[in-house]
């Protein structure tokens, strides 16, 4: 026979407690008969009584008395199921986010949202990570939270929202010897370049442009990050191609130069990533609208 449903526990225990039949269909707003069909179906499966009348009302038998307390302890396990929300008060939580982020993103988005979370939750911690070919395993593992960055392979399983759009511009030093006012599709073809290979950026797309056009440039320097790269690019005659959010903030601390590139470069969303296992967990859904607050356009 099919094990009670929590509906008929219930009615055991009500029973138990008010010894009357009208009494626990009071309490728990069903109808007499419904609650003499319940009790018949709980006599069937433990293939006793359980409650006899007697002048003092509903008695439990010693199966019934044996009964009461596993049976409510189930009840209160299933309160406690049915009832358990996670929640998360940045005021209170003590947790350490791990984010993957670029370089770029070190420098630039980083500083903006440490000092938002150090006001809104002062005992959370941040652990940052660099995006590479691991990102979409430690995001499906729990291991990361959220991924910032450009990440188009992502595959399914993941979820997605774009913070702003970035295009890429040209950079070189103010004291470069034949560099002056604009950048010239010449002398983008013929003066050395330092090229960042760094992943989630988009850089690649740059190449894939390159490519089309049939243009190949003087690479004389590959570094794997962007860290450095304004005083590399002040202190030499080299060009880098780097996406504008990164050069508006260098050329206020570095000697450089911003030109507009003399081809024409594609665009590409900047979002936030993370794996929907994590979808609906409360501290998570926090730190991606923190994100979303101070990034989206």
């Amino acid at each position: 026979m099919e094990a009670p449903d929590i509906r008929l526990l219930q009615v055991f225990d009500e029973i138990y407690k008010t010894r009357s039949v009208s009494r626990t269909a009071e309490n728990l707003e069903l109808s007499q008969p419904t609650i003499s069909i319940g009790l018949g179906k709980l006599r069937s499966y433990f293939n006793d009584p359980l409650f006899v009348r007697t002048s003092g009302g509903m008695e439990p038998t010693p199966h019934a008395a044996a009964l009461v307390r596993p049976i409510r302890e189930a009840l209160e396990l299933l309160r406690k199921v049915t009832g358990h929300q996670l929640r998360f008060d940045p005021a209170t939580a003590d947790r350490t986010f791990r984010i993957c982020m670029t370089d770029i993103s070190q420098i630039v988005l980083l500083p903006r949202l440490l000092a938002r979370v150090r006001v809104a939750a002062p005992q959370v911690r941040i652990d940052v990570a660099d995006i590479s070919a691991a990102t979409p395993k430690t995001l499906e593992s729990g291991e990361a939270d959220i991924a910032l960055g450009f990440m188009p392979q992502l595959e399914a399983g993941f979820f997605q929202q774009k913070l702003f759009s970035q295009h890429f511009i040209c950079m070189a030093s103010r004291d470069h010897p034949r560099i002056r006012e604009k950048l010239s599709l010449k002398q983008f073809r013929e003066e050395s370049h330092l090229l960042v290979t760094a992943s989630g950026t988009g850089h690649w797309i740059v190449d894939k442009v390159m490519e089309q056009h049939k243009l190949e440039r003087r690479i004389v320097l590959r570094v794997p990050g962007f860290l450095g790269l304004g005083a590399m690019v002040a202190s030499t005659d080299l060009i880098a191609v780097v996406p504008r959010i990164l050069g508006e903030l260098l050329v206020k601390r570095e000697r450089i130069h911003l030109y507009e590139s003399p081809i024409k470069l594609p665009t590409y969303q900047v979002k936030q990533h993370w794996h929907e296992r994590y979808h609906h967990d409360p501290g998570n859904q926090w730190l991606r609208r923190v994100v979303a607050e101070l990034f989206c356009e």
